[in-house]
């Protein structure tokens, strides 16, 4: 079965953690000693039945009402799984929240309707951050209508107002669908619900299955190996590492960049099988024609044309977890690269997507800047193939940022 990944975003009380635990009772993907355990918990607190606690793992999120860490769960429909990363909404943890997200094909995004919750910066810093790692299809669900009455002229609200930001931050009309939900009762996330008859669009799991069922949307057809390094042999050795984009057949001859090397492929083992081929998502090991010296750890094998830039000179649209110091560094594919210098061109307000004439790196904010490496690296957009178009940045060993080429 197909398996698809759904970013979950929103605010720490937008109801997230709610949202899917409903869901996975609703679908039959709870089991009973959850639930019960869920049960059991919600009556110790002395709270209602919560089905937050059906997801959350930990006592302090149960105690907190707050996911503290990025977490999985799988719901399957029809021929597909959803497979749900809930990330934090609160800022402290901002940085699981780029790590959730970045895995994401579709973006859930959860506001409350509630008049003292609603559409909050945070909001709206989450939605850049998607749209910044290419998540390109939107989902919004209008959350907590029973708050207030199902009323649809409040719902109508909250649509207006995110449709034009949404359409600032780059997503297109088409591929943003607005759904008012109640996580807590259940309404319209598996069957239309009866207390919304004003809304006539399909439930939450329908839209969700129509906007996965497509393609990846890193799925290029362009050879892309990122490489771990070399298994030595007696006769031979291996180039071992993870098909990231397209295909590659034995007898073919590829590229080895950066080190601008042009090898032919004698030998492809997969799982310990010698086959004829290695495809996408496939972790191989290649016998090439000669032997390779140096640490190839980062290298990137691609076909003989239409092959990445190779460069020292990244211009990176940053988002900010923590201030620049003196001593920047990147990690990118495995590998550590200091930083020659980071020039930063302006910042950009991450709760428009315009950008300001400062240029200062703020935490929590964004910016664009040039960044010189010590070292030349093949890149590309983030959209053509993301593990060539994103790095991680250090300041003074802390994490310090997340850096994207061309969103």
């Amino acid at each position: 079965m197909l398996v698809k990944t759904i970013a979950l975003l929103g605010h720490k009380d937008h109801g997230k953690s709610t949202l899917i635990g409903n869901m996975l009772m609703l679908t039959g993907a709870a089991t009973k000693v959850r639930i019960r355990e869920a049960q059991e918990y919600s009556k110790r607190l002395h709270k209602d039945f919560e089905p937050a606690f059906i997801l959350d793992s930990f006592a302090e999120e149960r105690l907190n009402e707050m996911t503290i860490d990025t977490t999985r769960a799988e719901i399957k429909y029809k021929n597909l799984a959803f497979a749900f990363i809930d990330v934090p909404g609160h800022e402290e943890l901002i940085k699981n929240m780029i790590s959730g997200a970045s895995y994401g094909e579709v973006a859930l995004l959860l506001v409350s309707v509630k008049k003292d919750e609603g559409i909050r910066d945070q909001t709206k810093r989450h939605l850049f951050i998607s749209r910044m790692l290419g998540i390109d299809k939107l989902i919004v669900a209008v959350n907590k209508m029973d708050t207030v009455g199902y009323d649809r002229q409040a719902f109508e609200k909250v649509r207006e107002e995110l449709a034009g930001f949404t359409a600032k931050m780059g997503f297109e009309k088409s591929n943003v669908h607005f759904v008012p939900i109640s996580a807590y009762r259940g309404d319209n996330l598996v069957k239309r619900s009866p207390r919304m008859r004003w809304y006539q669009g399909k439930p939450l799991i329908d839209i969700l299955y129509d906007a996965a069922k497509g393609k990846g949307r890193f799925q290029r057809g362009e050879l892309r190996m990122i490489t771990q390094g070399v298994i030595p042999g007696d006769a031979e050795e291996h180039v071992v590492g993870r098909i990231v984009s397209g295909s590659i057949r034995s007898g073919e001859k590829v590229s080895v960049l950066p080190q601008g090397l042009t090898v032919k492929v004698v030998g492809i083992m997969v799982k310990g099988k010698r086959v004829k081929s290695g495809n996408v998502g496939e972790n191989v090991a290649l016998q090439l024609d000669r032997n390779l010296e140096g640490e190839l750890r980062g290298s990137v094998i691609t076909g003989i044309e239409h092959k990445p830039k190779v460069t020292d000179l990244v211009r990176l649209k940053i988002f900010v977890t923590s201030r620049f110091g003196k001593s920047m560094s990147v990690k990118f594919n495995g590998i550590d690269i200091v930083c020659k210098s980071v020039k930063v061109l302006h910042e950009i307000d991450v709760t428009t997507g315009e950008t300001r004439g400062t240029k200062n790196a703020r935490p929590l904010g964004a910016v664009e800047a040039d960044v010189r490496l010590a070292r030349k690296v093949p890149v590309e957009n983030y959209d053509t193939t993301r593990e060539l178009g994103r790095f991680v940045l250090y300041s003074d060993g802390r994490f310090a940022g997340i850096g994207t080429i061309g969103n």
